[in-house]
């Protein structure tokens, strides 16, 4: 088992590497230093894995997320809302792992997300929990029935803004109760602040 680290003491195994524009890698490096955020934690070394970040409150994840994909030089594909892949920045989008999703049509992303996972022999893949950054009082069940299609467990990643830091924590294997599941994640992420913490 090989592992490639990172400058930002992230533990990254070398399935999940990938050559990436050198422009674009020091984008993101630059964002992250300047703005003063730390990556840490490990991903593990596993053919398919499902990828949440939470708590998701503000525009502003999505730009250090990216940040942080583009840094680490990482292989992910990502869920995102279909909205925001607007004419003159889809392809870009796509390029860097983004796949489209409309809330009416879920069926077909996790097909997609199988498709994707079958063809490369392996997928790791990354998404919001709360599917919005706005206040969900109640958490759609989308991300544990693709854990569930993909026979996965999820990595747990943590955004705190107090401290600046982006951390890939610890690995949590759905019970089959959507429910219980949800209420579980809910509270472990009550230990990390989002930039609007009213919205978590």
């Amino acid at each position: 088992m090989r592992y490639k680290k990172s400058k930002s003491l992230v533990t990254i195994p070398e399935r999940f590497l990938t050559q990436r524009n050198r422009l674009f890698s020091f984008v993101g490096t630059s964002l992250l230093s300047i703005t003063g955020w730390k990556v840490s934690g490990q991903i593990p070394d596993m053919k398919k894995l499902l990828v949440v970040l939470a708590p998701h409150t503000s525009n502003w994840d999505f730009v250090y997320g990216m940040a942080l994909i583009l840094s680490l030089k990482i292989k992910i594909y990502w869920l995102g809302k279909h909205s925001i892949f607007k004419k003159g920045v889809t392809r870009l989008l796509k390029s860097l792992g983004g796949i489209p999703v409309n809330r009416e049509d879920a069926k077909n992303t996790i097909n997609d997300v199988l498709e994707i996972a079958k063809r490369e022999g392996g997928i790791l893949i990354g998404l919001s929990p709360e599917g919005t950054r706005k206040k969900a009082e109640k958490w759609k069940s989308g991300f544990l029935r693709i854990a569930k299609s993909m026979e996965c467990p999820i990595l747990l990643v943590a955004i705190d803004y107090p401290s600046k830091e982006i951390s890939f924590r610890e690995l949590f294997h759905p019970t089959g109760d959507n429910q219980r599941d949800i209420e579980y994640l809910k509270k472990y992420y009550k230990d990390f602040i989002g930039k609007i913490p009213e919205y978590f």
